[in-house]
């Protein structure tokens, strides 16, 4: 293989690579994202400067279905998001992620820096009730549920659209062979492309469990405001560095 040759790779391993080269296409991408009260002292000493957290105390706990996504195939994932700005821009920060498929957790932490580790996420409809949970090492760690299509969340598809395409940003971090860090850096992206197919709001419940290596219940619910429903196609681009903390 020449230099030029593996210098156009998408990643590793060269003769199999994990993934290929993006932006990524998601179709009938389903979200339950459950919005709820926590503890601030816990949502401070999760979120790494300069991410400032919105004051809200609010924090998104997330169930995303991908039945279709190129590259990756179908799989599911499950996460805590915290909203936050970033030198006054309103972001959404990512502080952790479980999926049960290998190539999206590869991309994803080696391209945007996202907080991916593998889990048992599951999101389904049982009877009248929307259904998420996490399973982590054969031990359950967060159950969400939500009513079914009850109430349209928003005006137009444009609305939904927008809240979709909300600047997102993870923190990056990839060691050197030395063991001290090559990479370090926030790094940002935003949805685009998004076709808006439906979006529901209505009464939720969330449960986490105290997990050493799922630590979702560190972002203890103090109070749920409410479910979010959506089913949208939208495509994942690459990103920009947003903060580099070794510049």
């Amino acid at each position: 293989m020449t230099r030029d040759g593996l210098l156009a790779l998408a990643g590793m391993p060269p003769a199999n690579p994990n993934y290929p080269h993006g932006p990524y296409r998601f179709v009938d991408r389903e979200y339950m994202n459950i919005i709820y009260e926590s503890d601030p002292e816990a949502i401070r000493a999760m979120v790494t400067e300069p991410l400032v957290p919105d004051g809200s105390n609010t924090v998104v706990y997330e169930w995303i279905n991908m039945p279709d996504s190129s590259g990756f195939g179908a799989y599911q994932e499950s996460g805590i998001v915290v909203p936050c700005t970033l030198n006054g821009e309103p972001v959404n920060y990512t502080t952790m992620m479980f999926l049960n498929d290998e190539p999206p957790i590869t991309a994803g932490r080696e391209i945007w820096g996202f907080p991916k580790r593998w889990g048992e996420p599951e999101m389904k409809v049982e009877k009248d009730t929307l259904t998420g949970t996490l399973n982590y090492a054969g031990q359950r760690v967060a159950m969400g549920t939500m009513v079914y299509k009850h109430d349209t969340a928003c005006d137009t598809p444009q609305d939904c659209a927008k809240k979709l395409a909300k600047t997102a940003v993870n923190l990056k971090i990839i060691p050197c062979v030395s063991g001290k860090p090559r990479i370090a850096e926030l790094v940002s992206f935003a949805m685009t492309d998004i076709t808006v197919k439906g979006f529901w709001r209505g009464p939720a419940r969330l449960h986490l469990v105290p997990h050493v290596n799922a630590p979702v219940a560190d972002l203890p619910v103090r109070r749920v405001i409410e479910g979010q429903h959506i089913i949208a196609d939208l495509t994942l681009p690459y990103g920009r560095v947003a903060h580099d903390y070794l510049a």
